[in-house]
């Protein structure tokens, strides 16, 4: 299937919204409450939310875009984190955020996420970051291992609130170079 990485606009906030309603699930652990989980995609990945993250200058969100469909997306935050567990390990600075690096379950497979990764990646070094973080469930092995293929490695450790639990997060980081 063709498909394009792009950076979203203001007129994908629905797209991305119902995007993240499909993949946020995916990446949670396996014993998440469904209520957490719909509390979470209402307080954080809402079509409002996404069009405040759009309209925000410190992020960028890219979408891979299939014949106008939206397949995946990541969210980058370019400022320094609040986070004082996060700030603590962090050595490649100033260091762009990876917040959300989601691609639909129909893509997973075909080589679409480590796209989008790369894309990613070279948003983060032309904006001027020197290195991109994230934070993944420790549970989520899948992902981690996507990570570590992508050259992020394990720096240190974030809890993370998911509704009424809070989940625990490896931090990993990464140069920002290609």
């Amino acid at each position: 299937m063709s498909h394009v990485i792009r950076r979203a606009g203001a007129d994908d906030a629905g797209k991305l919204a119902a995007l993240a309603a499909v993949t946020f699930p995916l990446a949670c652990p396996p014993g998440s409450r469904p209520e957490d989980i719909a509390a979470h995609l209402a307080n954080t990945l809402s079509e409002t939310n996404f069009r405040a993250y759009l309209a925000d200058p410190d992020v960028t969100v890219l979408v891979i875009d299939a014949a106008g469909e939206l397949r995946g997306y990541s969210l980058l935050v370019a400022r320094p984190t609040q986070d004082p567990e996060v700030a603590a390990v962090l050595r490649e600075l100033p260091c762009t955020e990876l917040s959300k690096c989601y691609v639909h379950p129909d893509h997973h497979g075909l080589g679409a996420a480590a796209e989008l990764m790369h894309a990613s990646i070279g948003s983060a070094a032309a904006a001027g970051a020197r290195g991109l973080w994230l934070g993944v469930n420790s549970q989520n092995a899948r992902a981690i291992r996507f990570y570590e293929k992508s050259g992020f490695r394990k720096v240190g450790t974030k809890s993370f609130r998911l509704g009424s639990t809070v989940e625990h997060d490896f931090v990993m980081e990464r140069p920002a170079t290609l």
